[in-house]
């Protein structure tokens, strides 16, 4: 049986820049509020998941459900959700959230000519209605994403979240 081989991609590498433009670009579309041009970075095949946080002692695993999930989402499950927000019934986002993403500490390592293993940190700060408290997320993205022509589109992305308890009302933003 064979090992896969990968390389790590430091940050001065072109395409270490190619891919944090791409993260940043997907942030402040996301922040816009630019849901059908984001939608269209994911590839036809994304696997989008976001596995429960349980808080555990050491000896039973890494404090996440792997056979739960607060997301775990395809093309047409994310392409529904846009879908919505677009409409009169989303009534979780009307009126919309006003978001702020924040991604940091980007690692990357190439799979194959065309496939990169991307890790992030992220920081979601969400504002809603008048109150003047922010409700916070943060956690580790876990991302794959393949380049396409001249472009990259995110195949696989799993969120994991820091907090056990969630320090907001719900999930309807994208991370």
């Amino acid at each position: 049986m064979g090992t896969k081989t990968t390389k790590s991609i430091q940050m001065g590498d072109a395409i270490y820049f190619e891919i944090l433009d791409f993260l940043h670009r997907e942030a402040a579309l996301l922040d816009d509020g630019r849901f059908r041009d984001w939608l269209a970075l994911m590839d036809p095949d994304v696997r989008y998941t976001m596995p429960i946080r349980t808080t555990r002692e050491r000896v039973h695993g890494d404090g996440f459900v792997e056979e739960m999930y607060f997301f775990d989402e395809n093309y047409a499950s994310l392409k529904k959700r846009v879908d919505r927000l677009e409409t009169e019934y989303a009534w979780g986002e009307d009126p919309p959230s006003r978001t702020r993403r924040f991604i940091d500490n980007v690692r990357v390592e190439q799979m194959s000519d065309a496939e990169f293993f991307v890790r992030s940190y992220f920081l979601l700060m969400r504002s809603r209605g008048n109150n003047p408290a922010y409700s916070m997320l943060t956690g580790v993205r876990e991302d794959t994403l393949v380049k396409r022509e001249d472009s990259f589109r995110l195949k696989k992305r799993k969120i994991l979240i820091d907090q056990a308890t969630l320090g907001m009302e719900n999930l309807g933003v994208f991370f």
